[in-house]
């Protein structure tokens, strides 16, 4: 009997929902699997209030996680293990990183073969070099990756995704397509969960291969990846400053936070598109260097 252990904190629920259909073709009479959603000592509200959402900044960005309520009613061994998360501020969400640095995560994980599953909006690959330091640092094995991603243009994403999160709202509105990810690319993820079922019943997990391969599990967008770095270093110089305002919720960081939207706001608003324009100019001359870095980010699991 194999036994697979499926660990995922969802706030809006969405991941929930990629959670449940990636693994409806997983269990059956050889294999059995554990569900356990990972809960923070201090729950997160859900629409975020705005200063609370930028309050997380800076503890996201530098990965201090949080309290985590300790797992229970586990096996004492598992063959394979399934980590879910979501991507807050280019890094895992802070209950996921918070957990992977619990001593019961180090031993749970300790050499066991890992599947990340990603749900987010479009720029997920820092998130996922951190998450490979995470469970390094723990002796886990990165084994497979999947990615689902917001549906519509990244550019209409900087609205709805905001939007869906601040106000609970992801339906269709003006000209932008409704948030979250299809609810058809939801449903196919059950390919994955039964490609696993086929694998684990063939021991392939124990090779340390990925399993998921020519299943379109991750597609990586070369065009975002500078942006990712860029961002991300612009992240960390930002996150300092939020720290050095004050503790959580205090006045000095609600002042500091307003003056990092304003900034946030007009890079959106300017820098962003321009930006856009230059990749489309550029990407000819750099296109054989971009294939590279896709290939590079979609490893394990990509083409």
């Amino acid at each position: 009997m194999k036994k697979v252990l499926v660990l995922y904190y969802s706030q809006s629920g969405q991941l929930k929902e990629v959670i449940d259909s990636f693994i409806s073709k997983l269990p059956d009479k050889e294999i059995t699997v554990d569900l356990k959603k990972i809960e923070p000592k201090k729950s997160y509200p859900y629409p975020w209030p705005f200063y609370e959402f930028f309050d997380e900044f800076p503890e996201s960005v530098y990965l201090d996680g949080c309290e985590v309520q300790e797992l229970n009613n586990l096996e004492d061994d598992y063959d394979l293990i399934i980590l879910g998360y979501t991507v807050w501020f280019l890094a895992p969400s802070l209950p996921i990183t918070g957990f992977l640095k619990s001593s019961q995560a180090k031993k749970l994980l300790k050499d066991k073969p890992v599947v990340t599953l990603i749900a987010c909006r479009d720029m997920w690959v820092m998130a996922q070099e951190k998450m490979k330091k995470l469970l390094s640092d723990i002796d886990a094995k990165l084994v497979d990756n999947v990615v689902l991603t917001d549906q519509g243009k990244s550019v209409y994403t900087f609205f709805t995704t905001p939007r869906w999160l601040l106000t609970g709202k992801k339906d269709r509105f003006w000209i932008f397509p409704p948030a979250g990810i299809a609810k058809e690319e939801i449903e196919a993820a059950s390919r994955f969960g039964e490609r696993l079922n086929e694998s684990l019943k063939q021991d392939k997990e124990k090779s340390g291969e990925a399993m998921l391969k020519n299943l379109g599990a991750v597609s990586a967008n070369g065009k975002l990846i500078a942006t990712e770095k860029i961002a991300t270093r612009s992240f960390m110089i930002w996150g300092r400053l939020i720290k050095l305002s004050g503790p959580k919720y205090s006045l000095g960081r609600k002042v500091t936070i307003t003056v990092y939207s304003v900034f946030l706001l007009t890079l959106v608003l300017t820098i962003v598109p321009l930006n856009i324009m230059i990749r489309k100019l550029i990407y000819p001359l750099q296109k054989d260097k971009i294939a590279l870095l896709e290939e590079y980010y979609e490893q394990p699991s990509g083409k």
